[in-house]
């Protein structure tokens, strides 16, 4: 009824990324995902002096962060990742 684990075709996750982009897109992308979740933001982001760029230090740090993000996606794009 069903071949045997030899003869079938061996697949690969698609979780892991398979190619060099892919990891430095992945590790980079979670990198600074963890950089606006909130065990960082409570403990290390959370204060409004100085201002940067018109805002208080936390949104101007977490606008900085949400631009790279976004920017690490548009990369990963770009390389077909």
């Amino acid at each position: 009824m069903f071949a045997p684990m030899s003869d079938r075709p061996e697949f690969r996750s698609h979780f892991r990324p398979r190619t060099r982009d892919g990891w430095i897109a992945t590790t980079l992308f979670a990198a600074l995902f963890a950089l606006c979740m909130p065990p960082v933001t409570h403990v290390l982001l959370n204060r409004t002096d100085p201002w940067l760029f018109g805002l208080p230090f936390f949104y101007a740090v977490l606008l900085i962060v949400y631009v790279a993000l976004i920017g690490v996606l548009l990369w990963a794009l770009r390389r077909g990742v």
